[in-house]
């Protein structure tokens, strides 16, 4: 693993679960990991439940935009984070690929997004515990 890390969350839509992922490294992670997240078939907006649930813990997404997945932003990527988009992600040999099984916060509301947001939370601190830990002083 390089010294600087970096991720992609890839979930179908791009508007729920893989940008709170993303957002969640972002803020825990800071400058330590290279975050990215897409969508095998991208949707028109962040889900606005999504939003609303990160902005409780005081994390803005609202501005995000959902991308579409290329084989760029795997090639470029350490470790890929599936979420439910089964078997669109390019693989690469040498890259680190895992499968988040979570569900889907499309047509939730804010209450049925809030334990899938704080899921993503504790798997998201599981990772950078494993590829980006804080250096002693």
């Amino acid at each position: 693993m390089p010294d600087k890390p970096s991720v992609l969350f890839v979930c179908v839509h791009n508007a729920g679960r893989s940008q709170m992922a993303a957002a969640w490294l972002t803020h825990l992670a800071g400058d330590r990991v290279e975050v990215r997240s897409a969508g095998s078939q991208p949707g028109d907006a962040v889900n606005p439940a999504a939003v609303a649930a990160m902005r409780e813990v005081g994390i803005d997404i609202a501005a995000e935009v959902p991308k579409v997945l290329t084989v760029d932003a795997v090639r470029e990527s350490d470790v890929c984070v599936t979420m439910g988009c089964g078997d669109t992600c390019p693989v690469f040999p040498g890259k680190r690929y895992l499968d988040w099984t979570l569900d889907d916060p499309a047509g939730q509301d804010v209450a049925a997004v809030r334990p899938i947001r704080d899921a993503i939370k504790v798997l998201v601190e599981e990772l950078i515990a494993e590829i980006a830990p804080e250096s002693a002083p």
